[in-house]
């Protein structure tokens, strides 16, 4: 077996997108994303045999004070992890490269399921034995990072994914009942979703905006998303879905609902012995009524501040080898009783139907505390009906345990100071 470094493009995507454990982000486009928007040196390294890749990472470089370093393989290696001996060669060959270049230690998250229950939450096998992996990845020296339950990762550590060999009609008979209404009211309601274009990302980010000021997170600059546009949209490896409705449409309908119950109502009043029968069914078209008015009340409003036409949601989608990722996802905040969000879902699940055989969600929680306040995300993933897996989670390779022991203790704090000071950062703009 033979070392290689600075594998070329063409040769690194190849073995790549066609491995068990391909991803996104051990595209060679993500690493060129990540030396543009993250300050990150990107390295495409592996292990030939008879002239073939049979092992393959990227590995992320963040540069450190004191001319040292640590090296990031998102969601690595593009390895095979049950072939022991494979995996044991790999690892001392990342373990010297990361001494090279000066490294204090090596991150990898692998996309290694070692729980899976479909949407009925029956159990499903996984992909790997926990506790058979955790041990071999200890003996090379592989420290795990806990079984963490919310977003403490670099990458979740749970998501759902929906399995696009499935035929279409399977699909949409596992969303929830809930889901099934909500998008046949979109539908009613003549709710828009169509693929935009660059210039749509100037929209996408500030709806990207509102969505942080809901979720307290952080979202990136607008040139972040333009930047990540640029590099997978040139070799059609993302889209960006737009829902956006027409409002005059909206009023339109709304109204054509309502003349109807008003004739109805004028005749139940003018009778002056009405039945019982007919003081219920008064009430209730009473109760349509009240609530037709208040819709045509609030898209007058919404008409009056944004226009005729508003873009209500974005989803940014990548894919890479046969499965697509639902990226970043954002929502405004009026007309959210159109269910625009779940259209916009749905039309893209039928997009990417017949192109990909995994569909990722990219991202959810562990844990399902119904005081956990990101339960909400979980349960809104959920009603998609895809199966719901746990990833190992994150290991270090200490390769300098003095500097790993400084880095791990100094670090979160510098973070969480980035944090708030990139969230007032965002508020100053918006006053």
């Amino acid at each position: 077996m033979e070392w290689i470094e600075n594998i070329e493009k063409q040769e690194y995507d190849q073995f790549v997108e066609h491995h068990e454990k391909r991803h996104f982000l051990q595209s060679y486009d993500w690493g060129y994303f990540a030396s543009l928007e993250k300050n990150l040196t990107p390295h495409y390294v592996g292990l030939k045999e008879n002239n073939k890749i049979i092992a393959a990472t990227l590995l992320l470089e963040k540069k450190l004070p004191l001319k040292k370093s640590y090296l990031y393989a998102p969601r690595g290696f593009v390895i095979d992890f049950k072939n022991e001996e494979l995996l044991t060669r790999f690892t001392k060959e990342v373990k010297e490269f990361a001494k090279r270049r000066k490294a204090i230690f090596v991150k990898i998250d692998p996309d290694l399921v070692i729980h899976r229950t479909n949407y009925l939450e029956e159990e499903q096998a996984p992909q790997v034995e926990k506790e058979k992996m955790m041990e071999i990845l200890k003996k090379l020296g592989f420290k795990h990072l806990g079984f963490t339950k919310n977003f403490e990762t670099t990458q979740p550590r749970y998501s759902f994914r929906i399995d696009m060999t499935l035929p279409l009609e399977e699909i949409y008979e596992h969303f929830s009942k809930t889901t099934k209404q909500r998008i046949k009211k979109a539908e009613d309601l003549e709710v828009e979703v169509e693929l935009g274009t660059k210039e749509d990302l100037k929209e996408f980010y500030k709806l990207m905006r509102l969505t942080e000021n809901r979720k307290d997170f952080v979202t990136h600059e607008l040139r972040y998303y333009e930047t990540l546009y640029d590099i997978f949209h040139k070799e059609e490896k993302c889209n960006l879905f737009i829902g956006k409705v027409n409002i005059e449409k909206m009023l339109e309908k709304k109204e054509d609902e309502l003349t109807p119950i008003e004739d109805e109502l004028q005749t139940l009043e003018a009778q002056e012995n009405r039945s019982k029968s007919q003081n219920s069914k008064k009430k209730e078209l009473e109760k349509r009524r009240d609530k037709l008015k208040k819709d045509i009340e609030e898209f007058e409003e919404v008409k009056k501040e944004y226009g005729n036409t508003i873009i209500l949601n974005g989803h940014f989608i990548i894919e890479y080898g046969d499965m697509v990722w639902v990226l970043y996802a954002g929502n405004h905040n009026v007309l959210t009783d159109t269910y625009a969000n779940y259209k916009t879902y749905y039309e893209h699940i039928k997009y990417y139907h017949d192109k990909v055989q995994i569909y990722d969600q990219f991202g959810t929680i562990g844990d399902l505390r119904k005081e956990n306040p990101l339960l909400g995300l979980h349960e809104f993933k959920k009603k998609f009906g895809g199966y719901y897996v746990e990833f190992i989670g994150e290991f270090d390779l200490i390769i300098n345990p003095f500097f790993y022991f400084l880095f791990t203790r100094l670090v979160p704090i510098y973070r969480n100071l980035i944090k708030n000071l990139a969230k007032k950062k965002n508020r100053r703009k918006e006053q």
